[in-house]
């Protein structure tokens, strides 16, 4: 696990503010997620959604981050990621400037966040949008979830709940 909290690395939120995970999020458990508009997981917004209604209250947040690396699938403006966001998922949660979460111009949070492994053992580049990172209150990366583990899966609901 990744023992700097990356809730003091800046970010820019999709209104295009400098801030931080720890600014934006404050002492809540934060689920960090790579988002597309156009993939096939997409609707996993809906799970993110009843994530933030189930949990928001208990001191959890989930942050989404745009990115246009898997296939050009996020290729839209900060405005159109947005209005697409609240009027087809009912987003509610923050959402982060898009930015690149692998290669050269990887963004300095996901340059942390990637040395934690998932639970397979295995480290590395995001695989595909809609991976997880769970952030605990104290800023240490909690875990891993690839794209396939669903937002109400047993092994994140868990996870989410031992952080709160």
């Amino acid at each position: 696990m990744v023992s700097t909290n990356v809730k003091d690395i800046a970010v820019r939120t999709l209104s295009g503010d400098d801030t931080t995970l720890g600014a934006l999020a404050g002492d809540r458990a934060v689920l960090l997620v790579n988002v597309a508009s156009k993939c096939g997981l997409t609707p996993q917004y809906t799970g993110l959604v009843e994530l933030q209604k189930t949990y928001g209250e208990r001191g959890f947040t989930v942050v989404g981050f745009p990115c246009n690396q898997f296939m050009g699938q996020e290729p839209g403006t900060a405005e159109e990621i947005q209005e697409f966001c609240a009027v087809t998922y009912g987003v509610d949660f923050p959402l982060l400037a898009k930015a690149d979460v692998n290669g050269e111009d990887r963004h300095p949070l996901y340059t942390a966040l990637v040395q934690t492994p998932a639970a397979d053992g295995s480290a590395g580049d995001v695989q595909w949008n809609f991976e997880k990172f769970l952030i605990g209150r104290d800023g240490a990366v909690a875990g891993r979830f690839r794209p396939t583990v669903t937002p109400d899966a047993a092994e994140l609901v868990a996870a989410i709940e031992a952080q709160l």
